[in-house]
């Protein structure tokens, strides 16, 4: 089986530790992650965790800066095999819903749509408006695959981190990578 390429973006919605457990999951499995992080990213990342910029940068292979447009990643020549928005921020939806691809994170997006490939949207806010909902249904429609972060109760979760982990199992269960997580009626 070939390796897989996963292109990971974090944008400015809260639910950095999302990331952080995805990127950490990633690495274990030794899997290859491109990373881009937005500016409002980089400072709800100083606000949400104990980590340092680089501590993040380092749980990936490969890093480019957000406003790098011509990063491989902008173009639909260059091969990933699936790309994680974690998380989504509303601004972002909106950018990829209206095709306007104004750094790397939106145009990577662009591009991961216009090339068929497996797009995951983590969106983090609520309630979600009727603006937000038309923009989440626009891209499900294309096959955009729309995954807020909603608590499964029934893996009866001790703390914040059990959900956490919990979810980003079902991130992993997307892009076809085992996970490991508890499943329903496995209890």
């Amino acid at each position: 089986m070939k390796n897989l390429v996963l292109l990971v973006a974090i944008t400015g919605a809260s639910g950095a530790n999302l990331a952080i457990i995805l990127l950490q999951q990633l690495k274990k499995k030794e899997v290859e992650t491109e990373l881009i992080i937005s500016r409002v990213a980089e400072k709800i990342i100083d606000i949400e965790t104990d980590l340092k910029l680089n501590d993040i940068i380092d749980l990936s292979t490969k890093y480019y800066d957000v406003n790098d447009l011509t990063a491989k990643p902008a173009s639909g020549s260059y091969k990933i095999d699936a790309m994680v928005i974690i998380p989504c921020s509303m601004k972002t939806l909106a950018s990829i819903a209206n095709g306007y691809a104004d750094n790397l994170i939106t145009r990577a997006a662009d591009v991961t749509i216009k090339e068929r490939r497996k797009l995951i949207l983590v969106v983090r806010e609520t309630p979600f408006s009727a603006i937000h909902l038309e923009n989440m249904l626009k891209l499900a429609r294309i096959g955009v695959i729309i995954a807020p972060p909603i608590p499964s109760y029934y893996i009866k979760p001790k703390n914040i981190n059990e959900l956490n982990k919990y979810f980003v199992g079902r991130i992993l269960d997307q892009i076809g990578i085992e996970s490991g997580i508890k499943r329903w009626g496995s209890y």
